[in-house]
């Protein structure tokens, strides 16, 4: 995802500097014009926009916070945009932790997957001081199309993740009415033309539906990530005492997809964890 959005802003002719834990991942854009760096602390010295994008909240913390993270190394004015989908709760730590610094955070995970990330279609919510968000949306709109203000620090994170729930019940209904299809006989890509653009049309059908019809289950979006995701909502709903039991149901599904030794394809992988509890062969 990190290197299809910055690509972006290559393109738009802007001096960036680059680092990745793995520096290999990174070849593509130091072909591409931008710099090495060697670590977070020195995109951050030599930047006044860095933007994170990683794993885990674990990861952003190392990146970030940690004793070679950015924020220790960004001077004052300068701008810290997180685009991991992580806590609220550490979006919040890090907005109040730059604000002393005189950093201006923003939290803005995105969504769109692989194919958002290349065409420059992602949907961006943020969250932090809108003064913020206005100096940094022209970044934004070069990666993406759907690009919102959503409030204070943390609010960017509660945003995606109602759209991770929404997405984890959705590709529940996606794998049964593949799974439907294809047991009937039917050719799944055939039954996606008509479904997928009627009542029942959803970029998870449209997109991931076809992975699924062409035996594609390479990952835009890491099943592990999801689980991840869905982790962090069903704690703040547990939090708030909201019962969110479609969630709770998907990510059980999805919990068996990494048990199963799943966790690297993307979402559409569950397919295959419904086959096995259908007793059918991989397709």
């Amino acid at each position: 995802m990190g290197q299809r959005m910055c690509r972006h802003i290559i393109n738009a002719d802007h001096k960036v500097h680059v680092y990745n834990r793995t520096p290999s991942k990174a070849q593509g854009l130091l072909e591409a014009g931008a710099t090495w760096c060697e670590s977070a602390a020195m995109v951050a010295e030599k930047s006044n926009i860095v933007f994170t994008i990683v794993g885990y909240p674990r990861d952003v913390e190392e990146v970030i916070l940690g004793p070679d993270g950015a924020l220790e190394h960004l001077s004052s004015g300068s701008y810290l945009v997180d685009m991991t989908t992580s806590t609220p709760a550490l979006a919040e730590q890090i907005y109040e932790q730059a604000y002393k610094k005189g950093v201006h955070a923003l939290d803005a995970p995105v969504s769109g997957g692989d194919i958002g990330a290349d065409e420059g279609t992602l949907a961006i919510m943020a969250g932090g001081d809108n003064e913020a968000f206005q100096k940094i949306k022209p970044f934004f709109n070069l990666m993406g199309k759907n690009v919102a203000y959503m409030g204070k620090a943390g609010k960017g994170q509660h945003t995606k993740m109602s759209n991770q729930i929404l997405i984890a019940s959705t590709m529940i209904s996606v794998v049964e009415s593949m799974l439907y299809a294809y047991k009937t006989g039917m050719d799944m890509e055939e039954v996606i033309n008509v479904i997928g653009k009627g009542a029942a049309s959803s970029w998870s059908i449209n997109n991931l539906g076809l992975k699924i019809a062409d035996g594609d289950y390479g990952p835009g979006f890491f099943i592990k990530h999801f689980v991840k995701d869905m982790r962090i909502a069903l704690s703040e709903a547990k939090r708030m005492d909201l019962s969110l039991p479609g969630l709770a149901l998907a990510e059980q599904f999805y919990t068996s997809a990494i048990a199963m030794g799943y966790e690297d394809l993307g979402t559409q992988g569950l397919y295959k964890v419904f086959e096995k509890m259908n007793g059918m062969e991989d397709k």
